[in-house]
């Protein structure tokens, strides 16, 4: 076995399979995208190459600047709501009662499509027999905002939801890195006279760094390329008040025939995750990592 192992030809035959399959699912739409960007195309009909003129329109799109404001804006709420997301977690993980309940309600979020959770916040925020507006009628405000229709307010109402959507996914993750930590850490820090305050932020939090970086990477890039809820809930309505950049690429691509210009906010979409990812990780590089 160890004979067959060594052979580079079978170690080569055993990750051909991968490397087809990362090959055919990823680096060639992406080269695609890239490619379609370049022409004028309706997806249907023939293809005529214009060069770089979707990509100069791209940058001269303010419609398209107007959406990425708001997809950076949903990322750096995202981005902060990990702090509280780890706040629970740290709350989990101690010896509280009723922590084991908690622990299967807020798994509840995951067990749901994206589509049925935006049904449910649509009906949460109806205008006229919401739960929202019913409780802040029954408070003394008579008329409420229909949230999904007020330009100011609808954003807010989104972000809230997708919170709520996500709050189980980086909740288990950060759980699942706090109870890896060895108890005896904790107990000799107890035994110190540390408070739990300075044990969560002294060596709880330091000691899941690494996982830390992962989840803004994850947090920041996923709610630059999110779709989904955004598009079912409001279309990106009212008046692009709640476009991002991929419910316009879709609007565009989809909407409009307008598959070369689609394609190349897509390839564009693409670069700013690549760059915004760098940048996260230079940011939050350190010299040496914590083991324990």
């Amino acid at each position: 076995m160890d004979k067959v192992m060594s052979n580079k030809f079978v170690i080569s035959l055993y990750v051909l399979p991968a490397l087809l399959l990362i090959l055919t699912l990823i680096y060639v739409p992406i080269v695609l995208t890239g490619y379609y960007g370049l022409m004028k195309w309706d997806g249907i009909g023939e293809m005529t190459f214009i060069g770089l003129e979707n990509y100069t329109k791209l940058i001269q799109d303010a419609d398209f600047w107007g959406s990425a404001y708001h997809s950076f804006l949903l990322a750096l709420f995202s981005a902060v709501s990990l702090i509280g997301y780890l706040g629970i977690s740290l709350i989990l993980t101690s010896k509280i009662k009723g922590a084991n309940t908690l622990r299967k309600i807020y798994l509840i979020p995951m067990l749901l499509s994206s589509v049925a959770i935006a049904q449910l916040w649509s009906k949460i925020y109806h205008p006229s027999n919401g739960m929202v507006n019913s409780f802040l009628q029954s408070i003394g405000i008579d008329n409420p905002p229909a949230w999904l229709a007020e330009p100011s307010l609808v954003l807010p109402a989104i972000f809230v939801a997708i919170i709520w959507q996500y709050a189980g996914f980086y909740i288990l993750i950060y759980y699942a890195a706090l109870k890896n930590i060895p108890e005896s850490l904790i107990e000799a820090a107890r035994i110190d006279g540390a408070t739990p305050l300075q044990i969560a932020w002294k060596i709880k939090i330091p000691l899941i760094a690494g996982v830390i970086k992962v989840t803004i990477v994850l947090a920041i890039v996923g709610s630059l390329k999110y779709f989904d809820l955004i598009y079912v809930m409001t279309g990106g309505g009212p008046n692009g008040s709640s476009e991002v950049i991929a419910s316009y690429m879709y609007q565009k691509a989809f909407g409009s025939y307008d598959f070369g210009y689609g394609s190349a906010i897509g390839f564009f979409l693409l670069l700013i995750c690549l760059v915004v990812t760098w940048l996260i990780r230079k940011l939050t590089a350190t010299k040496e990592e914590i083991q324990y």
